[in-house]
This record gives C-alpha cells, structure tokens and sequence, in this order.
C-alpha cells in the first residue's frame, strides 16, 4: 500500500478523534498524598487525549507528519488550527512543571520521552508555524533526562514494550543529531557498548503483550547507531540467516486473538513495527536476504493495516506504526 492523499486524510482523522478525547485515561503519576491528583486535562493540558500521554504525544506526530507530506488536503487545515489552540506557552508551561515534581523522574521513560523528542523534531518543519520553538523547552527538559538516565542504565532493557532501550535511543538519535550533538554521541556509544557483541539473536519472540519487536529494533537502532560500512558486518553476525528466512518468528505475522484487550492489540502494533523495520533494514541486504526483507515487511503491514480503527484498544495509537511503516525506506524524513 502507498501513503497518498487519500490515505493520508484517512489516517490523519483517526488521530483527529482521539487527541482530545480525555477519557478513558490511564495516567503515569505518583501520588504524593491524598489530595495529589486532578484530571488528566488539568494534570496534562496539551497531551491528555488518546487514552494516555505517551500515544497523545505520537497522535500529535502523526498528524504534523501527514500536514506536512500533504498541506492540501482538507484535514491539514483542522491539525494547524488544532494544534494553534493546543501548543500555547500557558500550557506548555504546566507540561514542563509536571517534571519539576518529586514523583515525575520515571515519568514515561524512555518511551514518551523519545517520542517528545520526535514530535519537536517534525513541528521545527513546519516553517509557517511556531510550534517547534514552542515545543523546545519540552524537548530540551527531556534530553536532559536522556543524559542522566544514560549515565545508570548499566544494561539495556530488551522486552519489546515501552521500556525497550534500542527504540528509544532510536527514535531519540535524529532530534540529537540535529539539537544535541553531545547527546547523539553518547547515545550512539551506549548502543555500540551494549548491542554491538550481540550475535545469531535468536529471537524468542513475540511475547503476549509486545508491540516491538525486542530483535528488529535492536537492528534499527544499531542502523542509526553505526556507519554503514560497520553495520552490514554487524547485522550479518547478528541475523545470520535472513536468506533462509531464520529466524522463523521475525518472517511471520503475530496473531492477535482479541483486539478489544489493550495488551492483546499490542500485537498488531508489533506487526506494524516489524513491518517498519523490515522495509528499512532491506536496503542494507543483497540479494534472498533483501526478498526475505521485503516480503515480511509486506506480510506484516498487510496483517495489520486493516485494524486501526473500530476498537479504542488499537485506535489510540496505532495510526502512528502505521505511518512509520509506510515511511520506511522512502525519501521522507521521520
């Protein structure tokens, strides 16, 4: 499937009906006594829709991604003016607070914090807007704790949900290299410390509750990590067997038995991420291994594309795998 304009609007309206809805809503908060809590609106007031703040966040990529590729279909008007009334200094200035409290330094690490940092990065492309500026603050708050919690993460976390390492530090690569040299170095050292012995994975995969896959992301993230010349050496020893499609687990579509269970929809969040992966690693491959590539990639996003919509467990925030795999291996920038 290519991502036209048709498409497009069709994607940008799922994210449309759910950064503002406030509930259902699950927070990430630590109560510090009994009265500590408000509404997700008060508590949050740029990102308290879609179910909870991380996937309010990644809606908001979404739709600024779309507005960009496609500044003329209708739904692009509605995401500017949207996000004119949403990203105001008040309240970005009660986000940024929100981290100043004694229970917020585990606040959506790493997962939310990568995606503050991608979400910045597209709103600076957006030349007829101020979002990006407004938006910085934010993005500069959470690189700081990327330093920090770089300076103790000791070993890296593997299981494919939002505490994976290797997506973080993926997603978070592109905004350093362009805002935080420093950051992308170190980012980029950590990766090579703790990925690059890694050899023959065998990828023990999915589990029930996974949206990532623990051995592909791993992959993507050692993509950005290293040099193209030391990354093919790299994934030949670490995937060894993609031209025999080996290991099985990666080349097949996970199934998702009951998609009104959040942790269950995880799963078609996994075959969209694999799918993302799949077409991005491809161009690093020669050969039966690139077909394998493609081939999984297509199987994936062809397993998934059709359910994200019509059940809130999924809706909420798989547009934006979506749209990372129908970006892979394009001349787009993400």
């Amino acid at each position: 499937m290519r991502l036209d304009r048709a498409l497009a609007a069709q994607l940008a309206r799922i994210p449309l009906g759910h950064v503002t809805r406030q509930f259902p809503h699950k927070l990430d908060h630590v109560w510090e006594s009994p009265t500590d809590g408000t509404t997700p609106r008060q508590q949050h007031p740029v990102f308290y829709g879609s179910f909870d703040w991380h996937s309010c966040v990644h809606g908001w990529w979404t739709m600024l991604t779309l507005r960009r590729l496609f500044p003329d279909m209708p739904e692009a008007d509605q995401i500017a003016a949207l996000a004119d009334s949403t990203f105001t200094a008040d309240k970005l200035a009660v986000e940024l607070a929100y981290l100043d409290r004694p229970g917020a330094g585990g606040f959506e690490r790493p997962y939310g914090w990568a995606w503050l940092l991608q979400l910045q990065l597209e709103a600076t492309r957006h030349s007829d807007t101020a979002w990006g500026a407004q938006l910085e603050p934010l993005a500069r708050a959470f690189a700081a704790r990327f330093r920090g919690y770089l300076a103790v993460l000791t070993y890296p976390i593997r299981t494919g949900t939002h505490a994976n390492t290797s997506f973080a530090v993926a997603l978070a690569l592109p905004w350093a290299g362009a805002f935080d040299p420093p950051l992308a170095a170190t980012l980029r050292g950590r990766a090579v410390a703790w990925f690059g012995g890694d050899r023959d994975c065998q990828a023990w995969e999915p589990g029930g509750d996974e949206f990532l896959s623990s051995a592909l992301t791993e992959a993507m993230c050692m993509a950005r990590s290293l040099p193209d010349e030391s990354f093919a050496p790299w994934l030949a020893a670490f995937l060894p067997r993609i031209d025999q499609g080996l290991p099985a687990t990666l080349f097949e579509p996970a199934t998702v038995s009951d998609r009104s269970d959040g942790k269950i929809a995880h799963l078609d969040g996994l075959n969209l991420s694999r799918a993302w992966c799949w077409r991005a690693l491809a161009p690093h491959l020669i050969g039966d291994a690139q077909t394998k590539a493609e081939a999984a990639a297509q199987r994936h996003l062809d397993a998934a594309l059709p359910h994200l919509a019509g059940d809130f467990a999924g809706e909420h925030w798989l547009t934006s795998f979506a749209l990372f795999a129908l970006l892979a291996n394009s001349s787009v920038r993400t």
